[in-house]
């Protein structure tokens, strides 16, 4: 890998699909009654940054897979973990629940983590962390409600 991420490409895309699909057939699922700023801040730059660092390698800040065999682990370990997550979507449909906003908001941040560690990128490691700080204490308060 280079500069640029078809690894990161395709997962960015993969977790955006049902996103995008609920968010037009039922965007009150993203419904936020919870409102933090300090902590919807902390979600946005892990977000955006996620997105970024995922897709794009930032020179001196990224140094690789770091063992051999990370060439079949990351890709498969990926794969699996974006199964899991689309899994989580078809199981839990339209129903809203604790299980199901944990389910969306920590399978995607051990994804970035995995991503982060395997391919050593500091940028893509920190806003894992961000991100699943914002996104699973925002679903967590979230859900409590429901």
């Amino acid at each position: 890998m280079d500069w640029f991420n078809l690894y990161g490409l395709v997962i960015i895309s993969v977790i955006m699909i049902p996103n995008v699909l609920c968010a037009i057939f039922d965007n009150a699922a993203f419904e936020n009654s919870f409102h933090n700023k300090t902590i919807e801040v902390i979600e946005q730059i892990g977000r955006y940054g996620c997105f970024a660092f995922l897709i794009f390698n930032i020179p001196f800040t990224y140094f690789g897979f770091w063992f051999e065999a990370s060439r079949i682990v990351y890709p498969v370990i990926n794969a699996i973990l974006l199964v899991v997550y689309l899994l989580g979507w078809w199981i839990f449909g339209r129903r809203k629940s604790m299980v199901k906003q944990l389910w969306l908001s920590i399978v995607p941040t051990v994804l970035f983590l995995f991503c982060g560690i395997m391919i050593i990128s500091i940028p893509l490691t920190v806003s894992a962390i961000l991100f699943g700080i914002g996104h699973i204490t925002i679903s967590y308060k979230n859900g409590v409600g429901n």
